[in-house]
């Protein structure tokens, strides 16, 4: 979404905002979450907190305190969200579904060298794993985890001290 575009957009998104963000206790909480979605709305391939601030014109340190340190109760907002998508997308069904982010290094929590979607091939991924709520015209993520592979399961690798708390380090 261009500039251009989400300022045409940009009171509806508020309103949004307003309402799935409505149970966070602070208003600086509200207004950062609202921040943080337009940063995701708007055009660019990387997602991550510079490039979203720069596109903003803020301070990336304004947009990883939120999502980093601020305490609010997710699970809350995902419930407002889950209320509003049976409320206008009437869902018929269920879908769940994987998806796949391609990544350069090792360092992003879930990173492995498997399978990706979005490569077509093996490749260091993450994999993230949604719940959406489908109807013919719509559909709505309520719930989403990341994947978490084996080697970055330390309860799994118990037979190797040292290979288990590297990977403990590591999570």
């Amino acid at each position: 979404m261009t500039p251009e575009e989400m300022e045409a957009v940009r009171p509806r998104l508020e309103a949004f905002a307003a309402e799935m963000l409505g149970s966070l206790a602070r208003r600086d909480q509200r207004a950062k979450g609202e921040l943080y979605l337009r940063g995701l709305m708007l055009d660019g391939k990387r997602k991550s907190m510079q490039p979203m601030a720069e596109r903003l014109g803020v301070d990336h340190q304004q947009l990883q305190q939120f999502i980093a340190s601020s305490t609010w109760d997710w699970a809350k907002v995902r419930e407002r969200l889950a209320r509003w998508a049976v409320a206008h997308i009437a869902p018929e069904a269920y879908a769940i579904d994987d998806v796949g982010f391609p990544k350069d290094g090792y360092d992003s929590p879930g990173v492995a060298r498997m399978y990706c979607g979005a490569l077509g091939k093996r490749g260091n991924c993450q994999i993230g794993v949604s719940v959406n709520l489908v109807s013919d015209r719509a559909s709505s993520a309520v719930d989403w985890r990341l994947f978490l592979p084996e080697s970055w399961d330390d309860a799994k690798n118990t037979d190797d001290a040292l290979l288990a708390g590297a990977i403990r380090r590591r999570r």
